[in-house]
């Protein structure tokens, strides 16, 4: 059994976390920054990267105190090393260089999207591969046929903005505070989802590939006419995503090889709305579903320290070096043919 700390800091959490490769997360701890973002509605970057260097050497600390373990204890170090905040990615690889080379422990670089992709397997021992993988965090957008560990065919990506980008700005729009994606999920729980008329983008359309910064603009219109309250415009806003997310799904499944499982991760992953949609989709696609728990979804060190566990059990490992340089972005698939109009963020 491999003992993995994994750290985390690509963008406003600052996490570490002590998981086994038989699934156990032995502990974890992680530092919100949402107080220190909530007066700019939305992650200021430079805040972010010092509040990473200020906590997470008494976050690793702790969480080795909290299993009772040392670094000696452990096999290895993995650690985020993009996509994200350069700032913040730099803080958290760098820390983790250090303790791999004091320890003389494997480094393990990781893909901050790959930690949301096999996420749900740390949950559920059962997935297996391949499944097809909704994966919709914060700036990141895509649909994934994951076929083994590092083995990622993009099936589609957003043009503009990212689902979890949408939810955030509406949550500004209506001056619901940060984070965003829960408190538009809150909200909407009270309004009508079919009381304000907003477009689904892209909504019939032969290629997979999303696009939400219409619908965006579409919610800042209807706040701006006076006409609908606050509740109806974040509950047919998260109608409107749910439309567009199922229907553009429902393409890429016809155009790839049938998978067993239809998984989703990431952050908006923990909006119940959007799982209840999916789910229903799977069924109609005769097709599992899998979702990690809301805990696993949001930015942790538990994926990345099991992200590490997955790499570390390929037969062909091998450590990464210790000049690995962070990386603002990564893509998982770096043959997947450029989207007309995506630009850099596809």
């Amino acid at each position: 059994m491999a003992l993995v700390l994994g750290i985390e800091s690509s963008c406003d959490e600052t996490a570490a976390a002590l998981v086994t490769s038989d699934r156990q997360i032995l502990a974890q701890r992680i530092a919100s920054q949402d107080a220190a973002h909530a007066p700019y509605g939305g992650v200021v970057p430079e805040i972010a990267a010092r509040a990473h260097a200020e906590r997470l050497a008494p976050l690793i600390a702790g969480v080795l105190d909290d299993a009772g373990v040392t670094l000696a204890g452990c096999d290895a170090v993995a650690a985020t090393a993009g996509p994200g905040l350069i700032g913040g990615v730099i803080v958290g690889l760098v820390s983790a260089k250090a303790l791999a080379m004091a320890s003389d422990k494997p480094l393990i670089a990781i893909n901050h999207l790959e930690g949301h992709a096999l996420s749900p397997r740390l949950a559920a021992p059962a997935l297996g591969f391949p499944y097809i993988l909704l994966l919709v965090s914060g700036g990141h957008c895509q649909i994934l046929r994951v076929e083994g560990v590092g083995r990622y065919r993009r099936l589609a990506t957003t043009i503009d903005d990212a689902l979890g980008e949408a939810f955030d700005k509406t949550a500004k729009i209506l001056g619901l505070g940060f984070p965003g994606g829960p408190a538009v999920e809150r909200l909407a729980a009270e309004g009508d989802p079919v009381a304000v008329p907003l477009p689904r983008p892209l909504l019939g359309s032969a290629e997979p590939h999303f696009s939400f910064a219409g619908l965006k603009s579409a919610v800042l219109r209807a706040q701006q006419s006076c006409t609908h309250n606050a509740a109806d415009i974040a509950a047919s806003f998260q109608q409107a995503a749910i439309d567009c997310v199922t229907d553009r799904l429902r393409v890429a499944l016809a155009r790839t090889a049938p998978a067993p499982t239809l998984v989703v991760a990431g952050g908006v992953a923990a909006n119940a709305r959007v799982r209840k949609a999916l789910q229903a989709l799977s069924v109609e696609h005769d097709m599992g579903f899998s979702a990690p728990p809301p805990a696993l979804c949001t930015d942790n060190a538990a994926m990345i320290a099991w992200a590490g566990c997955e790499r570390l059990a390929l037969p062909d490992f091998r450590p990464d070096p210790l000049d690995t340089a962070a990386r603002p972005r990564w893509p998982l698939d770096p043959e997947a043919e450029p989207v007309r109009g995506a630009g850099v963020k596809a």
